[in-house]
């Protein structure tokens, strides 16, 4: 049994795909460019050449993609964009229309494609993948399912904070079933409002099997949990340190206690961990995050965690994880002297696709048919040698 994995952040897009025959490190993975960094690079090139561009497609991830685009028509380039891609820049479309770029019909773009450079926009790229795999001799054409991760603020009302909506949304999901993996949909089950989950269901709707779809930081979080050190602690706090977001949850087991999510660029060492203790005793408030430019923060637990017990403090993962480094904070004091002890987690050997694992952790209870093979590989149990797996 196979199934495709794959983790999209800001930086890269992390593949990893399991086959049930085979011991989980010796899956195929791959760590690429993210597409919201593809395309960035490709709106500069137009940018140097100052060449008309054009974005059709799908609501995809921003940051880097919104950034250049946004420079191109300050530039004063033409820039034109269809009304689904550009939601990838604002949901309110008279918002792009106010950055001078203008929203054209599926029709009127098809009559610009000769006089632009005409870029496509969409965070999962099936064919793509399928096509790297082939070259390497790989076929998914016998896929059990796909899972795909992407960070998703929803689709806010007008007048309501994305950040005030994403941590709303994350409460009721909490609230209804606290486990990290109420948080994987399958592609005719998303929540409507979740529209960049959603996006990644319209961008492949042939796929020869299911699609689910799934929010990156718990299932970076889940993953995290695959390392033996992890998963031998009941209660941890386990901090993913992305490109673009970091995001803490204080665990019992499966159950999240609490959490809070900032903007990466807007913290340092001594920040971060006066957030995570206060995460810890509970003292955290939402308002503190949310005033910062973070997201915010929920406690839903009275009991305290307490630091000092065991080998590590905190658990780590992410892209961005040497913010913990000392090596990186010995100008700080509280990096030299009351730091928090890190544990940089590395489930199955690797960092970088343990989102990938929590995706196929949270697929194993989205769909029960296919929970035994997983759990089984990922409990230890022994695959056959790749040479005698198959493709």
């Amino acid at each position: 049994m196979k199934i495709l994995t794959v983790d999209i952040g800001t930086g890269t897009q992390d593949v990893y795909l399991f086959n049930s025959h085979l011991d989980v490190e010796n899956g195929f993975k791959l760590v690429l460019p993210s597409p919201t960094m593809m395309i960035h690079r490709r709106v500069k090139q137009a940018l140097r050449t100052r060449t008309p561009i054009l974005l059709s497609g799908h609501q995809m991830g921003g940051g880097p993609s919104a950034w250049a685009i946004e420079e191109a028509a300050r530039a004063g380039i033409p820039v034109y964009m269809t009304p689904e891609a550009a939601t990838t820049l604002n949901d309110e479309l008279d918002k792009v229309r106010a950055l001078g770029i203008e929203i054209v019909s599926e029709d009127e773009a098809a009559g610009l494609q000769s006089k632009v450079e005409s870029l496509e926009l969409k965070d999962f790229d099936f064919s793509a993948l399928a096509k790297t795999f082939a070259e390497y001799g790989v076929s998914l054409d016998d896929l059990a399912a796909v899972a795909v991760a992407v960070f998703d603020h929803g689709n806010a009302p007008a007048g309501v904070s994305d950040r005030q909506f994403r941590f709303d949304y994350l409460d009721g999901r909490i609230r209804a079933k606290n486990s990290l993996s109420s948080f994987i949909f399958p592609s005719h089950e998303i929540p409507p409002l979740m529209t960049r989950l959603q996006a990644v269901a319209d961008s492949a709707p042939d796929l020869p099997c299911p699609l689910l779809v799934m929010d990156t930081a718990p299932a970076a979080v889940l993953g995290a949990g695959f390392d033996p050190n992890v998963a031998a602690r009941r209660r941890k706090i386990v901090v993913n340190v992305g490109n673009f977001h970091t995001i803490a949850f204080r665990m019992d087991g499966g159950r999240t206690e609490g959490l809070f999510e900032h903007h990466t660029g807007e913290i340092d060492l001594p920040k971060l961990e006066g957030l995570i203790r206060k995460l810890a005793d509970g003292s955290l408030k939402h308002q503190d995050v949310f005033d910062d430019m973070g997201h915010g923060a929920l406690i839903y637990s009275d009991e305290a965690f307490e630091f000092g017990r065991g080998d590590f403090d905190v658990v780590v993962t992410g892209p961005r994880r040497s913010l913990f480094s000392p090596i990186a904070n010995r100008q700080s004091e509280i990096a030299n002297r009351q730091s928090l002890r890190p544990y940089f987690a590395v489930p199955f050997g690797d960092m970088m696709i343990a989102g990938c694992f929590g995706l196929l952790a949270a697929t194993a209870e989205a769909l029960p048919d296919l929970a035994e093979p997983i759990h089984r590989s990922m409990q230890g149990g022994r695959g056959v040698a790749p040479w005698d797996a198959g493709s």
